[in-house]
């Protein structure tokens, strides 16, 4: 399987011999294992406070009443501590303890792996994705492309690679969330666009391009390769970065 190596203007300089990762198997399936297993790390454990709606005197008033045998407030009649009654504790409340966690089998996470990177060489997984591209897939620049300092240097690059409309693209599709969330230091929600893969430096110059993410080649994950878990995202690569794909890529997963 070959690819077109790209300069920064935009004219193919020569072909490059991708490495048999680029030809796995597509397995939907487990990238959604793995990405999922992936976020699920950062969850948050949160539970009630333990003692909440059972800080009372009440206490029931025994058989031999003719009421029901709930506890009830001291020096009343009302009901307490209980979950049917006002103030009373929850009936199933979230603890702590919980294991929100998932798990994936390592050799299914490597698996998950390949299969989400050979899913960005396939032209029509990523147009289902919904990108905006005009480039063959993958799209590899020589590696002057990594020594780029300014933003607007590799905005010039990747226009005349055919892939900035998919970035600009990214950038109209910012807005406000709906509901209470935007509180809560998540305001905006936009669209991701490219995935810039370098050597052994990110190409920090990148990272405020609207849905961009750089990351280098040992920086990969599945997350990365199949944003919420649809693979097939629209990634740009460096010559670098495909020769170090071409290694044992097992220590990465």
């Amino acid at each position: 399987m070959k690819a077109q190596v790209i300069s920064l203007d935009g004219s193919v300089t020569r072909e490059l011999e991708l490495p048999d990762v680029f030809g796995e198997e597509f397995r939907p399936d487990l990238i959604r294992k793995a990405v999922i297993a992936l976020q699920s790390t950062r969850r948050q454990p949160h539970g009630t406070y333990p003692y909440a709606g059972i800080l009372s005197s009440a206490h029931s008033w025994g058989s031999g009443r003719g009421v029901a045998q709930v506890p009830r407030i001291k020096g009343g009649s009302r009901a307490a501590k209980i979950p049917q009654a006002k103030g009373g504790r929850e009936a199933h409340p979230p603890v702590v303890q919980k294991v929100i966690v998932r798990q994936i089998n390592k050799k299914e996470k490597r698996k998950a792996f390949r299969s989400a990177l050979a899913a960005t060489a396939r032209e029509e997984l990523v147009r289902a994705r919904g990108h905006v591209f005009s480039a063959p897939v993958p799209v590899i620049f020589e590696d002057r492309f990594e020594e780029l300092k300014k933003t607007s240097e590799i905005t010039a690059a990747l226009a005349a690679a055919g892939v900035l409309e998919d970035v600009m693209k990214a950038k109209a599709s910012r807005k406000v969330r709906a509901g209470r969330g935007k509180m809560r230091g998540r305001r905006y929600k936009q669209k991701k666009s490219l995935l810039i893969v370098t050597g052994n430096t990110p190409l920090l110059a990148a990272g405020n391009l609207p849905g961009v993410d750089v990351a280098t080649v040992d920086q990969l994950n599945c997350e990365l390769l199949a944003p919420g878990t649809h693979p097939g995202r629209l990634t740009v690569w460096t010559e670098s970065a495909i020769a170090r794909l071409g290694g044992d890529i097992e220590k990465w997963c």
